[in-house]
């Protein structure tokens, strides 16, 4: 849908988040004197202070919250919905000749530059950030939106054609899309997000939409060690460029630790986005060696009281806890678990723990006994388990319980809701105590 399209549609922003506050004020700068209609579950005194000053400032706005969000829903001709609301929960609610669309989809349908989309379960946003890094470093105009917290719209007014935007795609960012990405990066597929989708397939098939549009100038860069992305590369009419890690074995012996950054499939992912571009390895090489990982993504937070600690609170799925031990190996000797428990399997890490030299468990609800019940009973004889229900707690017990010399390490292959609002407070809470009970011997 065109911007300019807009302005004779009577339009509802469905959701006050950041995304959702990003998409008024874009609109707002597009059309300065046009009624907005905002919606969310939310009263608006529980909206963050930024968000309740922008809307009490505007007098052209009207903001609609509570239980009865939608009681006016069949007023409006486009509704641009947040990612995360389940259209199945609000679609009887507005009329059905109402234009649903997204912020993901405005930002796609009116871009002048060029889009890199990267999605998958895992890893996707390290992926974007190396590439984005990558770009900047060798004087390429880039943005690195979407998913990966910088909202698009905010760069639409200015984009050139000239511009690369670098697109962290999530599921839900992806469920509804009409539009693919000129480069197209599918990284990995696993279990996830079962809680709000129907299954695995609706999953799978809402992450498709990165490639399912393209035409064919546009490239489909592919895992093709999972069935279903070799699948969709069949049904794609771009070219299709299969990941291999073996052609690119001398670009990570050539950087030391890079595979603590990123997994080596990610790294071969990011080799063929710059190779598309015309990029030599040495201008590759230049973005991956200044490039500083991100926070609770593997994230060394220090030496304390002679243990080493890691934040690893990205890690939402077993897959994840899983390359955490492969990357730190045998020095792990406890390890933080468990979390938000949303039906998934967890065989993989329980089976990954009982082939590790890990002594201590310490484990969340409600996934921490899941896991736990994993590991057949001989094996359990080895490890000691410790249930906690907090940070602070789990802290105490690692350095407790964690040998001088050895890492402590928080990866807990759930999702953090129920104890935490998210993996950033997990992670920030366990940097907090982890230099608050060791501060008075600590050694970084």
């Amino acid at each position: 849908m065109k911007i300019s399209a807009l302005g004779k549609e009577q339009i509802l922003i469905l959701g006050a988040g950041r995304e959702g506050l990003d998409t008024f004020l874009f609109l707002r700068k597009q059309f300065k004197n046009k009624k907005l209609f905002i919606a969310d579950q939310k009263e608006i005194r529980e909206l963050d202070l930024k968000t309740r000053q922008i809307l009490k400032k505007d007098k052209n706005n009207e903001y609609f919250g509570g239980k009865n969000y939608l009681d006016n829903a069949k007023d409006y001709s486009v509704v641009i919905k947040s990612p995360g609301i389940q259209m199945k929960k609000i679609r009887p609610f507005f009329s059905k000749t109402a234009k649903f669309t997204s912020q993901t989809e405005l930002f796609f349908d009116n871009c002048p530059g060029t889009i890199i989309g990267i999605t998958g379960t895992k890893g996707k946003s390290t992926t974007s950030a190396l590439i984005h890094n990558i770009l900047i470093k060798n004087k390429i105009s880039a943005h690195l939106v979407g998913n990966i917290e910088t909202p698009a719209l905010s760069f639409l007014s200015k984009a050139k054609k000239k511009d690369y935007f670098v697109f962290e795609l999530s599921c839900h960012q992806l469920q509804f899309l009409r539009a693919s990405p000129h480069i197209a990066v599918f990284l990995n597929l696993f279990p996830e997000h079962l809680d709000y989708y129907k299954d695995f397939k609706e999953y799978f098939a809402a992450k498709s939409n990165i490639a399912i549009h393209q035409k064919t100038n546009d490239y489909f860069i592919f895992n093709p060690k999972i069935k279903e992305l070799k699948n969709l590369a069949k049904k794609v009419r771009s070219k299709i460029i299969p990941i291999d890690p073996k052609k690119y074995k001398s670009v990570s012996a050539a950087i030391p630790g890079l595979k603590a950054i990123t997994h080596m499939d990610n790294l071969a992912a990011v080799m063929e986005v710059g190779k598309i571009l015309k990029l030599s390895n040495e201008q590759i090489l230049k973005g991956i060696r200044s490039f500083k990982g991100l926070p609770h993504r593997l994230e060394r937070v220090g030496k304390y009281r002679g243990i080493e600690f890691y934040d690893d609170s990205i890690s939402t799925i077993p897959e994840a806890a899983v390359f955490a031990l492969d990357t730190l190996g045998d020095r792990v000797n406890t390890m933080i678990l468990g979390g938000m428990d949303r039906g998934i399997d967890f065989k993989k890490i329980s089976e990954r723990l009982v082939k590790s030299n890990i002594k201590n468990l310490i484990l969340f609800p409600t996934s921490g006994k899941k896991i736990l019940n994993g590991i057949e009973k001989k094996e359990l004889k080895r490890f000691d388990v410790f249930f906690a229900d907090d940070m602070s707690t789990a802290i105490k017990i690692a350095f407790a319980k964690t040998e001088p010399g050895k890492i402590c390490l928080l990866s807990p292959a759930s999702p953090s809701f129920g104890l935490f609002r998210d993996y950033k407070e997990r992670g920030d809470l366990f940097k907090k105590y982890i230099k608050q009970y060791g501060a008075s011997k600590s050694k970084k």
